[in-house]
């Protein structure tokens, strides 16, 4: 995207972060928000939140240098008390409500559990830009958000984390690094990650079928 900051485009005439944070309002599931973003775009999001009627709390709090560091703050933030913590990209705004309430209720049941995808394309496994081997399509899930814990589960990972000075793209990653198993819910094709321009002509396609379904 250049210089742009992803999840402040905007679609429709609304910043995408307001998008997904709207669906996680709608969700009777989640009780409260803290979204993670660097200090000098704290003011931005309060205003965008002032205009917006969610209907539940948002916290916002600073952002890391990497994703794990800012997931960790927000987690720092999280009250100790909390049963589930659901961790979400802010630019995969056409995740349903439905989907998030799916996810958690199995994270209820196992202690950690994430959207996923099978993939349709062959999956080859390379070592430079030589092929070592193909994976059986079978045992190959493309991970979503949200990705859902146990929040002492997730806090111990992150402990270990630290400890260890082990990184990971995604909190399933570091659940995993703990020895914790992690169950799969079907995700959808529609649950993008905007990351390209491509994405956001995509996006405009997506926003078009989700108003279209609730004409």
């Amino acid at each position: 995207m250049g210089s742009s900051k992803k999840q402040f485009l905007q679609l429709d005439g609304v910043p995408i972060l307001i998008h997904t944070l709207r669906k996680f309002a709608a969700c009777p599931e989640v009780t409260a928000i803290f979204v993670a973003a660097p200090r000098q775009d704290h003011a931005a999001i309060q205003k965008m939140l002032a205009t917006e009627n969610l209907g539940k709390a948002v916290t916002v709090v600073d952002g890391g240098n990497r994703r794990q560091d800012s997931v960790e703050n927000c987690l720092r933030a999280v009250p100790p008390d909390t049963d589930l913590v659901a961790v979400h990209d802010a630019v995969r705004p056409f995740v349903s409500p439905a989907l998030i309430s799916a996810v958690i209720r199995e994270a209820s049941q196992s202690g950690a559990s994430i959207l996923g995808i099978l993939t349709v394309d062959t999956v080859k496994q390379v070592e430079r830009n030589r092929i070592q081997g193909t994976i059986p399509r079978d045992r190959i899930i493309l991970a979503q958000t949200p990705q859902v814990f146990r929040y002492e589960i997730l806090k111990q990972a992150y402990e270990k984390a630290r400890a260890e000075d082990f990184q990971a793209t995604d909190e399933a990653s570091l659940v995993e690094h703990l020895g914790c198993e992690v169950t799969v819910v079907k995700g959808s094709d529609s649950n993008i990650k905007i990351t390209t321009p491509a994405d956001v002509e995509l996006a405009r396609f997506y926003l078009e079928q989700e108003r279209r379904s609730l004409r």
